[in-house]
């Protein structure tokens, strides 16, 4: 049986660590002159995103200095989403009043590469806004390889994640678009990050000066578009992953997922066809089914899943 490549086992035991081996009080003494921004977006998060804000401000801002900036990107919320996260004590920007002179984009990778263009720290971090319960591990595992290890360039999150669903509860069941979709396709055309245990996890970090030289899909192939560009800009050697424990949030539904995984698969088309593999599909359109209310036949959905791109910042900035 074939054995993962030794650049893959090696980058395992080289990049891979623990949250707890990144104390606090380390990161603060090594982080020197350093500013650090988090940015969390937001699209109707109200019922998680003031405690995820407190524990930021309290435990990273106040009582240790880790954190200089905190952002919340509210993504077209309907809900109290803004208004909770400003009581809860963070700086909150709307999605389309950042950038207005660009046109108009939707999505979560739009909000993500809208905060960042909204902070200025040297280190950035991304935290998904519908976590319960997110411990400050999550941020300082995080910041730990940038700010201890200047050869790292991008850090990214992986924990357990339990899927429940009637009642029942797969302790390690979440995920379920990463072994589907993202693990195959970065085995099969990306054997380098076939190291990494959540590919699309939601939570990372990176150096300003590395995310603002690649672009943001504006949708949900942001995580696996980053993986990949990253990888051609700085190498492996400059990634790691850090294991934050557990984590839990709201679980979609199939239909959701299945339109995350067609804009993931475009995502990774698109990237193949810059390399000269392939091309890009002509249609971006997903037709799914839904049960009818009218006996047998079922309601058809479209929904159109094509994935714009933001231009690297640093162009967007350089234009300016």
């Amino acid at each position: 049986m074939r054995q993962m490549s030794a650049e893959v086992h090696d980058w395992l035991a080289g990049r891979s660590s623990s949250a707890d081996d990144w104390p606090v009080e380390a990161l603060v003494a090594a982080k020197g002159d350093a500013s650090v921004s988090v940015v969390l977006p937001a699209h109707n998060e109200a019922a998680t995103v003031g405690v995820i804000v407190e524990m930021i401000r309290e435990t990273l801002m106040r009582r240790h200095s880790l954190v200089d900036e905190l952002v919340v990107v509210d993504s077209c919320s309907t809900d109290a989403t803004a208004e909770v996260a400003r009581a809860a004590g963070a700086r909150v920007v709307h999605q389309h009043e950042v950038l207005t002179h660009l046109p108009t984009l939707m999505g979560k990778g739009e909000a993500l590469w809208k905060g960042m263009s909204a902070t200025s720290g040297d280190v950035v971090a991304f935290i998904d806004a519908d976590l319960i319960g997110c411990p400050p591990t999550f941020i300082t595992g995080l910041l730990g390889p940038l700010l201890m290890n200047p050869k790292i360039a991008y850090v990214k999150g992986f924990y357990r994640r339990a899927l429940v669903h009637e009642g029942r509860t797969e302790p390690d069941g979440g995920g379920r678009v990463t072994e589907l979709v993202a693990r195959p396709l970065l085995n099969l055309y990306w054997p380098q990050l076939a190291g990494f245990v959540q590919p699309l996890a939601g939570e990372y970090a990176g150096r300003r000066e590395v995310l603002e030289a690649v672009p943001f899909v504006a949708h949900y192939g942001i995580e696996i578009g980053l993986l990949i560009d990253l990888l051609e800009l700085v190498g492996l050697d400059a990634l790691a992953q850090v294991d934050l424990g557990y984590r839990q949030h709201r679980h979609q539904s199939n239909e959701a997922l299945a339109r995350m995984s067609a804009q993931i698969m475009l995502t990774a088309f698109t990237r193949l066809a810059r390399q000269g593999i392939g091309e890009v599909p002509d249609s971006t359109l997903l037709m799914q089914f839904r049960q009818s209310a009218h006996g047998a036949l079922r309601d058809v959905v479209t929904t159109e899943i094509g994935v714009p791109e933001r231009p690297p910042l640093a162009k967007v900035r350089a234009f300016q």
